[in-house]
């Protein structure tokens, strides 16, 4: 149903997906905008290679809350808890703020990947499911060292956990979950061009001496 609140909530929830906390971190710590170094965007990865741990964490914790925020903003609605309409309101309050995200209005539309917020969305209404994926990433990462092929299998394996493990389905969220890992593709095109040519950066997990 669409409503002037539904209307202001979906508004809020791209709003909210907008704020870039790699460019404030940037921008406070350096004075720089991350986006100009690295890999160009405007993630918490990217924060990581740029500014490093001590600003890459609070920026991936961040970005994480921003999407699970969101999708909980319908709290604030009047409709049932776990009925369709209110799952369906979740749904399109966490797209918002991933959207958000990659296309941020406060600095022209140049963001990031959307992985990070996409997470928090993903725990706020799909927890074991997440929790799958979040392994998964973990595991691909300490194998491969590509944080974005860990990203695509992930999001790959996150349809399975949907279907399997969440105790309400209804077909928009199945919807959502095919969804994940073909948006995933889709921002990562670069990535895995560069991983096919061999020239893809990989993370260090150990500490460096």
């Amino acid at each position: 149903m669409i409503t002037a609140s539904n209307i202001t909530y979906l508004i809020l929830s791209y709003l909210i997906g907008s704020i870039p906390f790699s460019i404030i971190a940037g921008k406070l710590l350096k004075g720089i905008d991350v986006r100009e170094f690295g890999s160009g965007n405007a993630g918490a990865t990217n924060t990581f290679r740029v500014l490093g741990k001590k600003a890459g964490i609070p920026v991936l914790l961040l970005d994480v809350f921003k999407g699970y925020i969101a999708v909980n903003l319908v709290w604030y609605t009047s409709y049932v808890p776990f009925s369709e309409i209110y799952i369906n309101l979740q749904l399109t309050f966490g797209i918002a703020a991933v959207l958000g995200h990659v296309f941020p209005i406060y600095v022209g539309f140049r963001g990031g990947k959307g992985v990070a917020t996409l997470l928090g969305f993903m725990l706020a209404l799909f927890p074991q499911a997440a929790i799958i994926s979040i392994v998964i990433f973990i595991l691909t990462l300490l194998f491969s060292k590509y944080v974005s092929l860990s990203s695509i299998f992930a999001g790959l394996f996150f349809p399975f956990g949907v279907y399997y493990l969440s105790h309400t389905v209804v077909p928009t969220m199945m919807i959502f979950a095919v969804f994940v890992p073909i948006l995933l593709i889709a921002t990562h095109q670069r990535n895995i061009e560069r991983i096919i040519r061999g020239d893809e950066n990989k993370v260090s997990l150990k500490k460096k001496k």
